[in-house]
């Protein structure tokens, strides 16, 4: 069995179990994702992450 830290997006309580034991919200992996030179989705990551930016600029 494999075990991940996870975190809770509305408490912020980290656990290893699916749902926050808190807040019985799901839970998210924390780690990111490996690295790969044929990055299939970096190109929309990238995209997000000016998106993100220009709403913290604005707001």
């Amino acid at each position: 069995m494999k075990f991940q830290m996870r975190r809770c997006n509305e408490c912020g309580e980290y656990t290893l179990d699916d749902i926050c034991p808190n807040c019985n919200v799901k839970t998210g992996v924390i780690y990111p994702a490996r690295y790969s030179p044929q990055d299939k989705y970096g190109k929309y990551r990238r995209i997000l992450k000016k998106q993100q930016e220009q709403q913290q600029k604005e707001g």
